[in-house]
C-alpha cells in the first residue's frame, strides 16, 4: 500500500471523502487516517461497531444478513461499508470485521478477516482467513488489507475518470 498520507492526498485531489464502519479494528483505520495533516478535508467520520447489534443499528447492515451469516463475514462488511458510505454521506465507505484472537468466535478462527471498500463504482471485499500472529498483528494486517483496498478503488476511480488517458 501506498503511504497513508500519498491516500489522503489521493482523496483530497478527488474531492473525495471517507468514512469508517470499524468492528475488528476498533477504530484504528480511521485512526491511521486522522494522523494525517489535512485529513479533516476528507475523512467524514467513523463508528467503532463491535457489537453484533450496533452492526445493524450504526452501520445499517439488515438485520437478516447478520441471522443469516453472522457478524463475520463477507457480506456483513459489504453491508456495514455501504451502511457507514450512505449513513456519513460520504464518498468512500470503509469496514472491517473478523478475529483477531486469541479465542475463536462463532466458529471463525483467530486470523480471520474481511474488509471491504464501498465507493462510486460499488463495493469490493477481501476475506483473509488465515493471518498468523498475535492480536495485535492481526489487527495492524487488517488496517493495512483495508487502506490498501481504499487506495485501489481511490486509483481506480481516477484511472475512469474522462481525460484521465484511458
Amino acid at each position: 500500500m501506498a503511504r497513508v498520507a500519498d491516500l489522503v492526498e489521493s482523496l483530497a485531489r478527488a474531492g473525495a471523502t471517507v468514512a469508517t464502519a470499524e468492528s475488528l479494528t476498533g477504530g484504528l483505520v480511521v485512526a491511521a487516517l486522522t494522523d494525517i495533516p489535512g485529513a479533516s478535508a476528507v475523512v467524514r467520520g467513523g463508528v467503532v461497531v463491535y457489537a453484533t447489534d450496533l452492526k445493524s443499528e450504526l452501520a445499517g447492515v439488515p438485520a437478516e444478513t447478520l441471522r443469516r451469516d453472522g457478524p463475520v463475514a463477507a457480506s456483513t462488511a459489504a453491508a456495514m461499508a455501504e451502511g457507514v458510505r450512505q449513513r456519513c454521506a460520504a464518498t468512500y465507505g470503509v469496514a472491517t470485521t473478523g478475529v483477531a484472537g486469541p479465542d475463536p468466535q462463532d466458529g471463525h478462527l483467530p486470523g480471520t478477516l474481511h474488509v471491504a471498500v464501498a465507493g462510486p463504482v460499488g463495493t469490493r471485499v477481501e476475506s483473509i482467513s488465515e493471518l498468523r500472529g498475535d492480536r495485535s498483528a492481526i489487527r495492524a494486517a487488517a488496517v493495512h488489507h483495508a487502506l490498501s483496498l481504499l487506495a485501489e478503488m481511490v486509483q481506480g476511480a481516477r484511472e475512469s475518470q474522462p481525460g484521465s488517458g484511458r
